[in-house]
């Protein structure tokens, strides 16, 4: 089997298990794999627990919220890990512009509520 066969795995980091639940079937029938973080605590356990190929960050997480889970990524020492597209999601895209995502290290983002088109069409961009 050619390596590029094998399903990527999307880390859906999200409080509200509705949105997680309706993110992951959605992502599951486009033949993604998902790991789940409820909380930013569980965001870098996650990631070295698991090979993910993309983050999708929620930015209004519990424990440490998504910007601050974004700058760990970037800093972590597992170059597999700080390299990886994290696209935040978010329901107040207002109280952060474009530049601060940026400067965290955001690769991209997407605002709720969710367009289920787009964040398909995002982690195929990102991901293949």
């Amino acid at each position: 089997m050619a390596a590029d066969s094998t399903p990527k795995t999307i880390l859906i980091a999200e409080d509200s298990s509705v949105i997680l639940n309706l993110t992951r079937k959605i992502l599951e029938l486009q033949k993604y794999k998902i790991v789940l973080a409820k909380n930013g605590g569980e965001v870098i356990k996650q990631l070295e627990a698991n090979p993910v190929d993309c983050v999708l960050m929620d930015i209004n997480i519990p424990v440490k919220d998504g910007m601050a889970c974004t700058r760990e990524i970037r800093a972590h020492a597992d170059p597999k890990i700080n390299s990886l597209p994290v696209i935040a999601i978010t329901g107040n895209a207002n109280n952060y512009s474009m530049e601060q995502f940026k400067e965290v290290g955001m690769t991209d983002y997407l605002p709720k509520p969710l367009d289920f088109d787009a964040l398909v069409r995002v982690v195929k961009q990102y991901v293949g």
